[in-house]
């Protein structure tokens, strides 16, 4: 089972991961991406799924037209791990 991240880390995140915003008592992250349509959402998304399934760690998301909706959180450990931290920043990446 993945560990939780530190108080001290989880006070940096808004500001190492660019648009990600810290809910539920800081045991989740959310962002909302925004693409030019429909086909570059959801191309977006089936490269995310493609590296959660590696990672072995799967986003809640929705997607309506050209809109992503991204929740990040480990279930099993209760909050923020470093999992979230790697997929958020790919995500990020691959925007």
């Amino acid at each position: 089972m993945q560990k939780l991240i530190s108080q001290n880390k989880i006070k940096q995140l808004e500001s190492i991961l660019h648009g990600w915003k810290l809910i539920n008592n800081n045991t989740a992250i959310i962002k909302e991406f925004k693409f030019k349509d429909f086909t570059q959402a959801f191309k977006f998304m089936s490269i995310c799924a493609s590296q959660s399934d590696k990672m072995d760690h799967h986003p809640e998301w929705s997607n309506v037209y050209n809109i992503v909706k991204v929740k990040l959180t480990t279930h099993d450990a209760g909050g923020l791990t470093d999992l979230d931290i790697s997929l958020a920043k790919f995500m990020n990446e691959n925007k």
